[in-house]
């Protein structure tokens, strides 16, 4: 459909009307020819002289093309728009950040992908946070990759392509050989210090128990609850090993209790992805919606239409001026 961003213009359509009942008309004054015995000439032909004036009439093509142009210029200045059809944009009130631990328990080759082949626990939980992330459209999606210490791979971003790839150079052993959740929570909770998004969800995979944090687990996850971070935890490593490649299950079933996240437990592939699934039933994603119609500006059309019409107008008459010079020039 159309509009005018201007409408208002259209109120100086009578202009010109107001202009020619209220000014006085135009007039030039011209020495006239000189006739010495103007007086007897006069009385010789019986007539009275009287002031008078040469009334030049306009052609009606003149008249009918003015009003045109006129229409046409106030047209333009009310700047005509074609608008389009409403385009919706959904916009995520959530930002979501993936902390993946890359310790070297990592490396263990026990993990069954869905498909029942085996391969080791990173590999296989990179499968399915890449089919996790490649349905977050509309979500700020970050990546901490974490070890002996914790860092950000990928800052918060809308570009889920860039996320999968970097998640895909994920090797073990990067970030070092120990396990840091209490410090992967902190700097997820400082990761989110700029983040205006309604809802904040970390979510934690690890498969062993935190041996080398400053802050601990616990501690970390009260700072992110009063912050109002969510953080859902999953246990991917063996809860009979002992040692420091022993999954602690108990702290992350309390740091999921303490932000109001949910803990869960995988051991295979098939299990991991029922818990992503799980994950999008449980905290699905909020969106607000805008709405905006593309406008493209027609001004330039009329505009154009109306340089065109007193171009032609010009050309016509300055045609006709020829023509009766010529004439002239001729009984002359």
């Amino acid at each position: 459909m159309f509009e005018f961003e201007w409408p208002w213009a259209f109120l100086l359509l009578p202009l010109p009307l107001l202009i020619w009942w209220l000014t006085p008309p135009f007039r030039i004054q011209q020495i006239s020819v000189q006739v010495p015995f103007f007086e007897s000439l006069a009385e010789a032909t019986g007539q009275t002289p009287q002031h008078g004036a040469v009334v030049q009439k306009k052609h009606p093509l003149q008249i009918l093309v003015a009003i045109l142009i006129w229409i046409l210029l106030m047209v333009s200045l009310a700047r005509p728009l074609r608008v389009g059809d409403a385009i919706m944009h959904n916009i995520s009130t959530r930002d979501l950040i993936l902390a993946i631990d890359i310790s070297g328990s990592m490396n263990e080759p026990d993990f069954r992908a869905s498909d029942s082949t085996t391969m080791t626990r990173l590999d296989g939980a990179k499968k399915v946070i890449d089919g996790f992330i490649s349905r977050r459209q509309g979500d700020r999606v970050a990546l901490i990759l974490f070890g002996s210490k914790a860092y950000i791979q990928v800052p918060f971003t809308q570009d889920l392509k860039v996320a999968r790839l970097l998640l895909d150079q994920a090797a073990v052993g990067m970030a070092g050989q120990q396990t840091v959740i209490g410090d992967t929570i902190g700097l997820a909770t400082k990761t989110f210090e700029a983040s205006q998004a309604q809802q904040r969800l970390v979510i934690l995979l690890t498969d062993g128990n935190d041996t080398a944090s400053r802050v601990p687990p616990l501690h970390a996850a009260d700072i992110a609850q009063q912050r109002s971070i969510v953080v859902y935890t999953i246990g991917v490593g063996d809860p009979k090993t002992t040692g420091e490649d022993r999954v602690d299950l108990g702290v992350l079933q309390q740091v999921a209790d303490t932000t109001g996240g949910r803990f869960f437990r995988a051991e295979d592939g098939a299990q991991l992805e029922t818990i992503y699934a799980d994950i999008d039933r449980l905290a699905p994603v909020k969106l607000n919606s805008e709405s905006w119609r593309p406008k493209i500006p027609l001004y330039q059309w009329p505009l154009g239409a109306a340089v065109l019409l007193g171009l032609g107008l010009w050309s016509m008459l300055f045609a006709r001026s020829l023509r009766l010079s010529r004439r002239v020039v001729r009984h002359g």
